[in-house]
């Protein structure tokens, strides 16, 4: 019998000394032109991160131009009073730069990216799209024409359409939320240059607006480097305007948003509840990751390791918008996608979960999982620039202490399971969601009736 050899490894690597870590506190200062300035200091972060936050939220849109600000926030990078379109484009490039930029209810953001050895020519070009965009008419005529053009497309997608159907149930027609956040058909077609430019003049100034920078700022002189490019962009110092109250509906009802022939029926259940400035908010985060958080959630364990129902349901909190005083609304919802003959059973178990959630509560061993998952993972997922760069901004978008997230993480490794479980409960009460269901209403409307969650409306897909 052959004798194996004997293989000599190397020793097994061992985990170093755990340090300590917080989320990162920027320095606050203010431009002389009234802007708002939170730089952050990232040593070896080559990539710096800059977001830019205008106070033009949804809300200011004029009326019958919804989706105006979405434009606006798509042309700052359509040319200046210095390079056209193809210009403008071809100098981010040169400097290795990315720059996005979005439209929400809190506002309009901008988001650069570049190498900090390119800052300095980046920011000149993010001051420019500021101070002087062109607005020109041809380059808002294309953005309408490509906006129009996602529209049919989103209204395909399922989980867009379930989510548009949620926000016009929950709130009044009068208020901006019950309504698509980049606009309608009928009203992105009404948008012009002229129209954009007017939006622009009564809400984009710098001192309502906020910059963060963060990255390896060691050799650069920002205050120099600063002056001469976003605080050269000069405008009124006009107030923000005010954030009016938020109400909503979430009487238990079902909506049935008709596809016939669906394979799937998309689930989308939801209210609203306790922003970041409520104190139950670590608490309502940490039951929340328990109930559908993760592949570990005890959504998941039901309706797709035990029951096959779904490839994965997951619950959540998204603050939809703040107000300096203290007052917010977030959505709480739970989403995923069923096949259809299965859809009555899955919502007969969601509910079960829901139930069972109320009279036992969650262990302490679901407990310390989320606590691991989202407090332990906490310095990976910042380990960019643009993810510090993001929170920070909405920090700011949302009235908070520019210390928050890190106190945040505080509390969610000090909040209990009996805590965690009476805020998952009060945010997800079984008598008081809306259920909006995308698919195919001939074979699930009789099934979901007999449930008994609430009264069921068809409606027609578009």
């Amino acid at each position: 019998m052959t004798e194996l050899a004997t293989m000599d490894f190397h020793p097994q690597p061992q985990a170093g000394e755990a340090k300590p870590w917080a989320f990162p506190s920027p320095e606050r200062g203010t431009l002389d032109n009234g802007l708002t300035l939170l730089r952050c200091h990232r040593p070896g972060q080559q990539v710096v991160a800059v977001e830019v936050i205008l106070a033009a939220p949804l809300e200011a849109e004029p009326a019958g131009l919804d989706g105006i600000a979405t434009i606006m926030a798509r042309a700052f990078s359509e040319g200046t009073d210095k390079h056209s379109a193809e210009e403008f484009a071809a100098e981010l490039e040169r400097c290795g730069a990315t720059l996005d930029s979005h439209a929400d209810h809190p506002g309009v953001r901008l988001s650069l990216e570049v190498p900090v050895s390119r800052l300095p020519k980046a920011l000149g070009l993010l001051a420019d799209a500021l101070r002087a965009p062109a607005f020109a008419d041809s380059e808002v005529e294309r953005l309408v024409r490509n906006r129009l053009d996602e529209i049919p497309h989103e209204t395909a997608n399922p989980a867009r359409r379930a989510a548009k159907e949620l926000s016009k149930e929950l709130f009044p027609a009068t208020s901006r939320m019950s309504r698509p956040r980049q606009g309608t058909e009928e009203t992105v077609q009404k948008i012009d240059a002229a129209a954009v430019r007017a939006f622009y003049d009564k809400h984009v100034r710098p001192a309502t607006a906020t910059a963060v920078i963060v990255g390896d700022l060691t050799d650069v002189d920002l205050d120099a480097l600063l002056a001469d490019t976003l605080g050269s962009w000069t405008g009124s110092s006009a107030e923000p305007r005010p954030v009016p109250p938020v109400s909503a509906d979430d009487t238990g009802r079902v909506i049935i948003v008709d596809r016939p022939g669906a394979v799937q029926t998309q689930l989308l259940i939801g209210r609203v509840g306790a922003d970041r400035h409520d104190r139950v908010w670590p608490a309502q985060v940490l039951g929340t990751y328990c109930l559908g958080g993760t592949l570990t959630s005890r959504l998941d364990r039901v309706l797709r390791e035990e029951k096959g129902y779904t490839y994965g349901v997951r619950a959540f909190g998204q603050v939809l918008r703040s107000a300096p005083d203290g007052t917010g609304v977030a959505m709480l919802a739970i989403s995923g996608s069923v096949d259809t003959p299965n859809t009555g059973p899955a919502l007969d178990d969601l509910w079960k979960v829901l139930r069972t959630l109320a009279a036992e509560g969650l262990t302490d061993a679901e407990r310390d999982i989320a606590v691991q998952n989202l407090v332990g993972v906490a310095p990976l997922k910042f380990e960019t620039a643009a993810a510090v760069a993001s929170t920070l901004a909405d920090q700011v978008e949302q009235y908070l202490s520019d210390d928050y997230q890190a106190t945040l993480y505080q509390q969610l490794a000090a909040t209990g399971t009996v805590e965690a479980t009476a805020a998952a409960v009060n945010a997800f009460p079984v008598d008081r969601l809306v259920t909006v269901l995308v698919g195919d209403a001939a074979q699930i409307e009789e099934p979901v009736k007999e449930l008994g969650i609430g009264e069921v409306t068809v409606v027609r897909a578009e």
